[in-house]
């Protein structure tokens, strides 16, 4: 068992507890949630809207401190998050629990009061979603984490929406979709320059399970299955020209990426060639900024 004593030994700073929200992973959220909002149909009351988009953040921060809260023990034993504020012993382990949870109660007490009862909801399942189903069970359980795991990352578009409209469409949804099926290539390219740190946590990732060859098979399948689909709102009309053009062009950039990694020896020990994986998990994040991005101008200036 992994003694975190130490963290009695040392100070707490703000910077601390904010590398406990993850503020990387919140920052995505937040745009795809905005994103959401700003598509979705009417002219919404933007304090409300500030206020949803808010919960939002939060809610992905409670995630992430209850996520690094219950994943101390093996972000001891990765290279990539033995620096985290728990395993470094900067932060109790109950100090970031009783964080996770204060604020995934503020969190949908607020999207309650802002948007109403299905956005309240949706918030409520997705912490749930990545707090216990996926960081609790599937993490530790089986290869497709990632896959069945990444729906609570795809969630925000939906949330904020539904805060602006208090319902559902095929809209939000297509950008749920989108997100879904955009994370397994992006974090299995990770996972495959990662290889080994999973390995010495014993996380059944699917480089570690099955093989970087099949790692490599997999995220090409997922790329072309990604690419038409990123392409599906311009027949909804939730994407316009220039996101068509966008789309059609960086999914096919994808597609190249994804066919290099799958051609390459990616995840087999060889510097160089991990180089293919590593282009791909750059451009992925630029691919889905662009595509979301666009929106955001195409619907905001309509």
């Amino acid at each position: 068992m992994v003694d975190f004593s130490a963290s009695h030994q040392r100070t707490s700073s703000a910077s601390d507890y904010v590398a406990l929200l993850k503020p990387r992973v919140m920052s995505l959220v937040v745009f795809t949630g905005l994103v959401g909002y700003v598509a979705a149909p009417g002219a919404g009351d933007w304090v409300l809207g500030f206020a949803a988009i808010f919960a939002i953040a939060v809610a992905a921060g409670a995630s992430g401190a209850l996520n690094m809260w219950f994943d101390s023990d093996i972000d001891q034993v990765m290279t990539r998050t033995r620096t985290r504020p728990i395993p470094s012993g900067r932060v109790d382990r109950e100090e970031a629990l009783m964080l996770g949870l204060t604020l995934s109660a503020l969190s949908v007490v607020t999207m309650q009061l802002a948007a109403g009862l299905l956005a309240a909801g949706l918030l409520a399942f997705t912490i749930f979603f990545y707090a216990v189903v996926y960081t609790m069970w599937l993490k530790r359980s089986t290869p497709q984490n990632i896959v069945i795991g990444g729906l609570a990352g795809a969630l925000p578009p939906a949330i904020a929406w539904a805060a602006k409209t208090d319902s559902l469409t095929l809209e939000p949804m297509l950008l749920v979709a989108i997100i879904f099926f955009w994370t397994p290539p992006h974090f299995w390219a990770l996972s495959l320059l990662q290889k080994n740190d999973y390995a010495a946590a014993k996380v059944p990732m699917l480089p570690v399970t099955h093989g970087a060859r099949a790692t490599r098979v997999q995220i090409f399948a997922y790329s072309l299955l990604l690419a038409p689909l990123a392409f599906a709102p311009v027949f909804t009309g939730l994407g316009g020209m220039i996101y068509a053009i966008v789309s059609a062009l960086g999914g096919a950039f994808f597609v190249f990426l994804a066919f290099r990694v799958l051609r390459s020896n990616a995840g087999e020990g060889v510097a160089v060639e991990d180089k293919q994986a590593r282009n791909l998990f750059a451009y992925s994040i630029l691919y889905l900024f662009a595509l979301f991005a666009v929106i955001l101008a195409e619907r905001g200036f309509a």
